[in-house]
């Protein structure tokens, strides 16, 4: 912060003596930390046990301090984006669609793994009578959070596809939050079934955390565009550059890369595009979303 106001002190002090200045149109410089945040799709403690070591990393590439600044639901994310609190977010891919809704389509997504260019939802039970979409009529039923690309908006576009109408077919409609949350409902028979994406259910299976002689896959949706490190559109566009050099820069031939794209469920990064997202879009104003 100090460094910050010696600059505006000179710039106030060159002003004062008829100094002209022709500020750019997005920030005039570059942010003293890098504050950084991320849809809250797992637990808090594990989301900061994935971002740590990759907070590390960007410091050394950006020569700046990182910080990670939690929040409590989705909409927080994007309104934090949106209203310039933090520079930096993990976003699924609709919540990048309602950031970029929020912010007149200033927000820049910069990267996103491999893995994300076909992403998967799973769709999974306890009951030995849930084999197939249409025995899910009359059962309750969990989601993600209402703002979940992979546990709530493409599970629900692909329900729709298959003849089901989640809020006059289930019984009950939940919303764990998270879908970590989502798999332990099920698990615990607060829920006929749930659904969660693809990458949180592996880890879980991984992990042990899941019990697969209990709590099984029936379903899987088709693939579709997810998640993707977001910048807001008015952060100084030099380092915009250097973020995603850094993120392509990740390499899992190197033992201290590997290690944090493994955190990240990732192969490795890519460039992307808001292209990439117009199908998203286009499937939350069909489920009735998106006003």
């Amino acid at each position: 912060m100090m460094q910050l106001s010696m600059r505006r002190a000179l710039l106030r002090a060159l002003t004062a003596a008829g100094v002209a200045f022709a500020l750019p149109a997005s920030s005039a410089f570059a942010a003293d930390t890098l504050r950084v945040s991320a849809i809250p799709d797992e637990s808090p403690t594990e989301l900061q046990r994935k971002f740590e070591p990759l907070g590390k990393y960007l410091e050394q590439q950006l020569g700046m301090p990182v910080k990670f600044v939690p929040v409590t639901d989705y909409a927080a994310v994007v309104e934090a984006l949106g209203a310039g609190k933090v520079d930096l977010a993990w976003l699924g891919g609709f919540t990048y669609v309602q950031a970029k809704l929020r912010t007149n389509g200033t927000a820049v997504p910069l990267v996103q793994r491999e893995e994300d260019a076909r992403f998967t939802s799973k769709f999974i039970t306890a009951r030995d009578d849930i084999k197939s979409f249409a025995d899910l009529k009359g059962k309750r039923f969990a989601f993600g959070s209402p703002s979940s690309t992979s546990g709530h908006l493409m599970p629900r576009f692909f329900l729709g596809k298959e003849g089901i109408a989640p809020d006059t077919d289930f019984a009950n409609i939940a919303f764990s939050g998270a879908h970590d949350a989502t798999a332990a409902f099920v698990a615990a028979g607060k829920v006929d079934a749930g659904a969660l994406n693809a990458s949180v259910w592996d880890k879980l299976v991984a992990s042990g955390k899941v019990d697969t002689a209990k709590v099984r896959v029936f379903a899987t949706t088709p693939p579709y565009f997810d998640y993707n490190w977001t910048v807001r559109g008015d952060l100084d566009v030099g380092l915009q550059a250097k973020i995603r050099a850094a993120f392509l820069a990740l390499d899992p031939a190197k033992p201290e890369h590997k290690a944090i794209l493994e955190l990240q469920r990732a192969a490795r990064f890519i460039p992307t595009e808001p292209a990439n997202y117009d199908g998203i879009e286009s499937a939350a104003r069909a489920a009735g979303l998106l006003k």
